[in-house]
């Protein structure tokens, strides 16, 4: 009888386990075959008219596909290749018939003027900066901005220098339609990627080294300084921002150098290293009006060490960017660098692990994300309040543990802001959760906090909220908020 009891104690136990939610319930992760033969370490993506997608790679091939929505190993896309011997292609753009590209030492556009199906017309449109071929001179690009412009963001030397024989580096700057390159922000390390919110605005994603404790997703408003004083000497060069500004105090906090260095925009979202990932890439704005499921607006950030992607909800505050990252979706076939989202709701995703190392252990990949129509239990957006936060999920949550205040658990903390290398986890509190009131939707609940902390990311634990009905956890019950501003009492 015993054993009897035993073995169906174990057969509930396992059944209880396979019915956990999963992340592949709702947002499976289906490969896509590259040419047979080929090395190409997915840099980026866009898509074209007639239901093909061009990707460029960081050895500087353009490849298209034609049936990349539905392809499977059994059923490859069709590829063409449409240009080689490009230099580390990481931004790519269609429009009006050419390929823009952002290259090492340019943003170019290309073009098949003959109908071939090979680019025969190259052009040079902005090459306002330097480079010298040392492995860390990396340049971003966005796809166009509502003028026109392409922005490119640009890496150190070495990650860390700024070199007098490629100037610019550690800066963001706008290449126009009619060519000109326009410095436009300052202050940038080591940049993996960049992208637009919604209303058009600008973010890229920093990476964890000199001035910057902890890796970030940066707002890349005209003018500001990005908080890394390395390449101000470049103020030389130009003086469309004006005259070269203060420089912050090492070992300081970003917080208390707000106050002295006026342009110092602070990161809306701190993607704290380890727990979020090591390496956060590019940036996509869910613009596919449901189709991709419940996260309309929010922006999806690529992993490239831990081959993730990740999850951004923004809100302003007092005339800043800040807001919550969410852990999204993981176990991607290599390091993810790039996403791009379809009209149809398809998130295609490309990585590349050369020189970087990931978690996915393939050297390169492209990948397709749908969304199944099943919606997964999950903080939907976290927003900050005077006294608190406040949470809506994407379905109704079981009252008795939403409204229980010891169900929450907080801890806050920030890092140091100094010339060296990163930043241990410094100044930790542990704001606690007072009250837990619910909305009258059942699918909101507001969080009186003691202890907010301006300044400080917030960590929020809710494991032990369950689903209405279903009593299914939340699928991801963490959450990190950043708080730069406090609002006005509402």
């Amino acid at each position: 009888m015993k054993a009897l009891q035993t073995a169906t104690a174990l057969l509930i136990l396992s059944i209880n386990l396979t019915a956990q939610p999963k992340e592949a319930d709702y947002y499976p992760i289906m490969d896509i075959p590259l040419p047979e033969g080929e090395n190409i370490e997915v840099s980026g993506i866009d898509v074209l008219p007639d239901n093909r997608i061009a990707i460029s790679s960081r050895r500087g091939d353009i490849w298209i596909a034609d049936g990349a929505y539905s392809a499977t190993s059994d059923n490859p896309p069709t590829w063409s290749l449409f240009a080689r011997g490009l230099h580390e292609v990481l931004g790519i753009a269609w429009k009006d018939g050419w390929l823009y590209l952002t290259q090492r030492p340019e943003v170019s556009r290309i073009k098949d003027s003959d109908g071939d199906g090979r680019a025969d017309i190259f052009e040079t449109l902005g090459d306002g900066w330097g480079i010298n071929g040392d492995y860390h001179e990396y340049a971003f690009g966005t796809r166009h901005d509502k003028e026109g412009n392409i922005w490119v963001v640009l890496c150190l030397t070495g990650s860390g220098g700024a070199d007098d024989k490629s100037p610019f580096r550690g800066w963001c700057m706008r290449v126009t339609p009619d060519g000109q390159t326009i410095p436009t922000a300052y202050g940038i390390r080591s940049p993996g990627g960049i992208g637009f919110n919604h209303h058009g605005d600008v973010f890229y994603c920093d990476n964890q080294g000199l001035w910057n404790g902890s890796s970030s997703l940066k707002h890349l408003a005209k003018g500001s300084f990005q908080g890394n004083p390395t390449g101000n000497k470049y103020f030389a060069l130009t003086d469309v921002l004006g005259p070269k500004p203060p420089e912050p105090k090492s070992g300081s906090r970003i917080e208390t150098e707000r106050k002295t260095v006026p342009d110092l925009v602070p990161p809306p979202i701190v993607l704290p290293h380890g727990k979020m990932g090591n390496s956060p890439a590019g940036i996509e704005c869910d613009e596919t009006a449901g189709k991709f499921g419940p996260f309309t607006n929010q922006l999806f950030v690529s992993e490239q060490t831990h081959s993730k992607v990740h999850r951004v909800f923004l809100e302003k505050v007092n005339g800043y960017y800040q807001g919550a990252a969410f852990p999204f979706l993981k176990g991607f076939g290599s390091g993810n660098i790039v996403a791009r989202f379809s009209g149809n709701g398809t998130m295609f995703t490309g990585g590349t692990n050369r020189g970087w190392g990931s978690h996915g252990k393939k050297p390169f990949s492209l990948q397709r994300v749908n969304w199944t129509g099943k919606v997964p239990f999950e903080i939907h957006e976290m927003r900050s309040r005077h006294n608190g936060f406040e949470l809506t999920f994407t379905h109704p949550a079981d009252p008795k543990t939403l409204t229980d205040p010891t169900k929450y658990h907080m801890e806050a903390y920030t890092y140091i802001y100094q010339r060296g290398y990163g930043s241990p986890v410094v100044d930790k509190t542990s704001p606690k959760v007072t009250k837990a009131i619910a909305g009258t939707d059942g699918k909101s609940v507001r969080l009186v906090v003691e202890g907010l902390v301006k300044g400080h990311v917030h960590e929020l634990h809710t494991p032990a909220i369950r689903r209405k009905d279903t009593e299914d956890p939340i699928l991801h019950p963490v959450a990190y908020y950043t708080l730069n501003e406090i609002p006005a009492k509402d």
